[in-house]
C-alpha cells in the first residue's frame, strides 16, 4: 500500500506544484488587513513619541543642583537686564516680561541661554536664584507647552539670593558646598561631613590639586560634568 508524507506545516514542499493550502489563504488575506491597521497604530505611536520629545514635561524644572525653576510660553526674545514677574494666567509656576519698576517683577535676567531639551545640560552662573524656559509658543491654545527657545538664568529683584555659591540654593557651582551624599546644603551650616566645590569637571584627574575628595556622579545626558571635586572644609 503507497503512504504519502504528510504536507510540511509550512505550506507546500518545494517539489509539490499544487497551490498552497486554503489555511495559507486566509492568513495571508487576515495579514494583508491587518498591514493598513498596523500601519496607523505605528503612527501615533510615533507622534506620541516624538511629541513628549519636543515638548517634555510640561513641569518646569530646575537645574542639576536642585535649583528652583519656571516656565514662560512667550515668544517674544528675551535679554539681559529684562525682568520678570509671575503669570498667573498661565501657571502656577509661570513667568511673564514686566518693567523693571514694576511692583509686580520679582527677577532680572542675569543670562541668556539657548534652550534645550536636555534640562540638566542648562548650566547657569552663579547667583542664579531663578530659571525660567521660555518656550516657542505657535497658538494661544499651546498652555504653556511649544519648543525650548531661551532659558533665563534670572537672580531675584529682592535681597534674597540662595543662588549665591554657599547660600545652598539653586544650581550646583563653585564655591557651593554639600554633604558626603553629593546634596548642596548651605556652607554656614558646618559639620562633619561638609565639602566645599572647587569645580565641576567630566573626569577626576581634572579636579584642582586641592581636592580631596572627588565625587563621581553617575550619568546623566547632556550634564556639562561628571565629577563633583570637592575638599574638606
Amino acid at each position: 500500500m503507497n503512504s504519502q508524507p504528510p504536507g510540511s506545516i509550512f505550506g507546500p514542499e518545494s517539489g509539490n506544484p499544487s497551490a498552497p493550502s486554503g489555511r495559507s489563504t486566509a492568513g495571508q488575506a487576515v495579514l494583508g488587513c491587518l498591514k493598513p491597521i498596523l500601519g496607523i497604530v505605528l503612527l501615533f505611536a510615533v507622534v506620541a513619541v516624538g511629541r513628549q520629545f519636543f515638548e517634555g514635561d510640561k513641569e518646569p524644572t530646575g537645574g542639576s543642583g536642585g535649583g528652583a525653576g519656571g516656565s514662560s510660553s512667550q515668544s517674544e526674545e528675551w535679554k539681559v537686564g529684562d525682568c520678570a514677574g509671575p503669570d498667573p494666567d498661565d501657571g502656577a509656576d509661570a513667568y511673564q516680561k514686566l518693567d523693571c519698576d514694576d511692583s509686580k517683577a520679582k527677577i532680572k535676567a542675569l543670562k541668556i541661554m539657548s534652550g534645550s531639551i536636555l534640562p540638566d545640560s542648562i548650566q547657569c552662573p552663579g547667583g542664579t536664584d531663578e530659571i525660567i524656559e521660555v518656550r516657542i509658543s505657535f497658538s494661544s491654545s499651546d498652555g504653556g507647552s511649544g519648543l525650548p527657545g531661551q532659558t533665563v538664568c534670572g537672580r531675584n529683584l529682592s535681597g534674597d539670593h540662595p543662588g549665591d555659591p554657599g547660600a545652598g540654593g539653586g544650581q550646583l557651582v563653585k564655591g557651593d558646598c554639600i554633604n558626603s551624599q553629593a546634596a548642596e546644603v548651605a556652607c554656614g551650616e558646618g559639620g562633619s561631613d561638609v565639602l566645599k566645590v572647587l569645580d565641576l569637571t567630566k573626569t577626576a584627574d581634572q579636579c584642582p590639586s586641592k581636592t580631596t575628595d572627588p565625587l563621581e556622579l553617575t550619568m546623566a545626558v547632556g550634564r556639562p560634568y561628571d565629577v563633583i571635586c570637592a575638599a574638606r572644609t
